[in-house]
């Protein structure tokens, strides 16, 4: 075990663990921010997505240890009340089935336009490709992120 501060969210997180843990299960098991999801435990359906210093990574996959000292945002910290321009659009475009993979799908989006605020088609299906929707709904997430760049 040992001690780590995480600043997630904006807030500062001590946390004692061991320093192999993956971030998402810190997140899920220690500090209760259970929006990041667990899908495969490989970072292939990127259902556990978070951002790390404002990049869209993996978090299943990453050691706590490799963390420290990073801004780490998860799905509950895009925004408060669930206006960010990507969950409005989510909503405009009735993204979600099921709505397992969709924390995931929104913050690789999020990630994308903040990098490029005018992607191309070519650009979200490059930003979106590891992200995996069982439901297939691609048109719908295609379609709300481009609502969104136009926000």
């Amino acid at each position: 075990m040992a001690s780590f501060t995480l600043k997630i969210n904006g807030k500062k997180h001590d946390v004692d663990v061991d320093p192999s843990t993956p971030i998402l299960w810190v997140l899920r098991d220690h500090l209760d921010l259970v929006g990041t999801k667990y899908g495969c435990g490989i970072a292939q359906c990127g259902a556990c997505t978070i951002h790390l210093d404002g990049a869209a990574m993996r978090s299943c996959i990453l050691p706590v240890s490799s963390v420290e000292g990073k801004s780490i945002t998860t799905i509950e910290g895009l925004s408060e009340e669930g206006d960010h321009p990507v969950q409005k659009a989510w909503l405009e475009h009735d993204v979600p089935q099921c709505g397992y993979c969709q924390a995931g799908q929104i913050m690789s989006a999020s990630a994308l336009l903040n990098d490029n605020a005018n992607p191309t088609d070519a650009d979200i299906d490059s930003a979106m490709s590891g992200n995996i929707c069982r439901c297939g709904t691609y048109t719908r997430i295609k379609k709300a992120i481009k609502t969104a760049a136009n926000s």
